[in-house]
């Protein structure tokens, strides 16, 4: 197989393994991949994972590849509250919570971090679709649980100003019945507590 040969085969994968390109020529040798890397054809994202080079890497793209190198996963935390316009500083490392052990990756498209949570606390996010593929991300109120969660130093008024949060985009897009709604489901005393007092803050802001 040649690469212009692999292009055309996986030309529907965003990001694709070596298992891909065996599926397509089960006799393929693994080091035509350092060949292809040396001329810029692929980019080595991680280990087992690639992306050809001349695909335009945009936030889309890489929130795809976040969901596809380390899962299960889903953009969350800092990543996510930046998406949705709810912290006004732009994110360079690219957030997202899983069921593994937390885990960084620094690659040549940017770095990665993934935090751990509970698997009873995997939900609340949502499938957004792109040219033909799609990427998991938090819902603006699991995106706010997920960072309290993971962050549980956050809990007094001085934390939560140090935030800087966009309080009017907040009272726009956060359903706080949503939010009730999904710390009934998590069941953590503590948790509870420290979110309620938040959105306290926020409506008195």
């Amino acid at each position: 197989m040649n690469y212009i040969e692999l292009n055309n085969s996986l030309k529907n994968f965003l990001v694709f393994s070596i298992n891909d390109i065996e599926k397509v020529e089960p006799s393929f040798h693994k080091q035509r991949l350092s060949e292809w890397q040396e001329k810029n054809y692929i980019k080595k994202i991680v280990k087992g994972k690639y992306i050809f080079s001349d695909v335009p890497v945009n936030d889309y793209t890489l929130f795809y590849i976040a969901n596809k190198i380390y899962g299960p996963s889903y953009i969350s935390l800092e990543s996510a509250l930046s998406y949705y316009n709810l912290i006004p500083e732009a994110v360079y490392l690219l957030t997202s919570v899983c069921t593994r052990r937390t885990y960084n990756f620094d690659t040549t498209l940017g770095s990665f971090s993934y935090r751990q949570i509970k698997k009873n606390l995997f939900f609340g996010y949502i499938n957004i679709s792109f040219n033909n593929y799609s990427f998991k991300i938090a819902e603006p109120e699991k995106a706010v649980i997920d960072y309290m969660y993971l962050n549980s130093h956050i809990d007094n008024i001085n934390h939560f100003i140090e935030l800087r949060i966009n309080k009017d985009e907040f009272c726009n897009i956060i359903e706080f019945e949503k939010v009730y709604n999904y710390l009934s489901i998590i069941k953590n005393k503590k948790l509870d507590i420290r979110i309620k007092k938040f959105l306290k803050y926020i409506q008195n802001a």
